[in-house]
C-alpha cells in the first residue's frame, strides 16, 4: 500500500483542493457513540458558516462524503 492511500494522506490532499475553494475542512475530535471518533463538516473561510456535514448533526459527513464532496468541486460540477 502506497502512502497515497493511507486517510490521512488522503484528507491532506482533500484540504489543499478545499483552500483553493475558499473552504476548510473541519475534523471533530470528540468521541461520539454514533460515528466513533471525527466526524467531519466543511465550513465556507469568508462566512464561517458550516456548508456541509451539519444536517442532522455538527460532524456528520463521513470521510466518503467529504471526499465526493471536494472531488465534484474540483470537477467543477458542485
Amino acid at each position: 500500500m502506497s502512502r497515497k492511500e493511507f486517510e490521512a494522506s488522503k484528507m491532506r490532499r482533500l484540504k489543499r483542493i478545499a483552500g483553493r475553494h475558499g473552504l476548510t475542512i473541519l475534523t471533530a475530535e470528540k468521541l461520539t457513540a454514533k460515528m466513533g471518533k471525527g466526524g467531519h463538516a466543511i465550513r465556507e473561510d469568508e462566512s464561517f458558516k458550516i456548508i456541509f456535514g451539519d444536517k442532522p448533526l455538527p460532524f456528520s459527513a463521513t470521510f466518503e462524503q467529504i471526499e465526493h464532496y471536494v472531488e465534484e468541486l474540483e470537477a467543477g460540477e458542485e
